[in-house]
């Protein structure tokens, strides 16, 4: 389990993998689409997702000729789990987790 918490928290430590996933939040997305609004090459945005794919935050299939990313909410339940061991944390409510998102890097804005 700790192998699988620090690869969340790793993923979970960038702030363009956070800005993703508040992305993915909405609706699937193709790796075109979710590179748009970063100011960086599809090659890095690829890297991110990789990590993100990787910690199990979102799974990754081809359809046709694209590329689709699709957020795995579930994979926090681990850290969620954990963080509620320490009795200073609530369980992850996903609602209250995508307001936060939202708040933090509004619509689909990469922070600055």
């Amino acid at each position: 389990m700790a192998q699988t918490l620090d690869t969340t928290f790793a993923a979970l430590a960038d702030p363009t993998r956070r800005t993703i996933l508040a992305m993915l939040l909405e609706d699937d997305m193709a790796v075109t689409d979710v590179a748009e609004p970063f100011d960086m090459s599809l090659a890095a945005i690829s890297k991110h997702l990789v990590v993100l794919t990787a910690a199990g935050l979102i799974t990754q299939e081809k359809r046709g000729r694209v590329k689709w990313c699709k957020l795995e909410p579930d994979a926090l339940r681990a850290a969620s789990v954990w963080m509620q061991g320490f009795g200073q944390f609530e369980p992850v409510n996903l609602d209250a987790f995508e307001r936060f998102l939202e708040s933090e890097f509004g619509q689909h804005h990469p922070p600055e």
